[in-house]
């Protein structure tokens, strides 16, 4: 999902870390830890150990984890077997593998919503 421009603004969480607060990402966030919180990124990754939950905005989402709470997804969410969503997802599309699950309330748009200017997730 990632091109080479975007490796440079990568962030990283890894496994065992806890992380209480927000996070704004101009590019990719691998999250492998647990956040709590809020999350604006371009490009969300959550690992197998990952589990994120808050107030979650980004053009595409990748989940092997958990995440949960608001979901905002501007284009493409993925959700792999391993992976369980939950809560209130805001999405434009979505995928969800054999096995993935998803539980909440789905709100799907036509087109992908206008991010507010200067946000993370501004036009390439």
């Amino acid at each position: 999902m990632t091109d080479s421009a975007n490796i440079q603004n990568t962030l990283i969480v890894g496994e065992g870390v806890i992380l209480n607060g927000t996070i704004h990402s101009p590019g990719v966030a691998c999250i492998n830890g647990i956040i709590k919180g809020e999350i604006k990124a371009l490009e969300l990754q959550i690992g197998p150990a990952g589990d994120v939950a808050g107030q979650i905005e980004a053009r595409l989402i990748d989940v092997h984890g958990v995440l949960s709470e608001k979901i905002l997804c501007h284009e493409h969410l993925l959700i792999h077997r391993s992976g369980r969503v939950s809560g209130q997802l805001d999405y434009m599309n979505i995928e969800i593998e054999k096995g993935g699950q998803f539980q909440g309330k789905m709100v799907q748009h036509r087109n992908a919503p206008q991010p507010a200017s200067g946000d993370a997730q501004a036009s390439e």
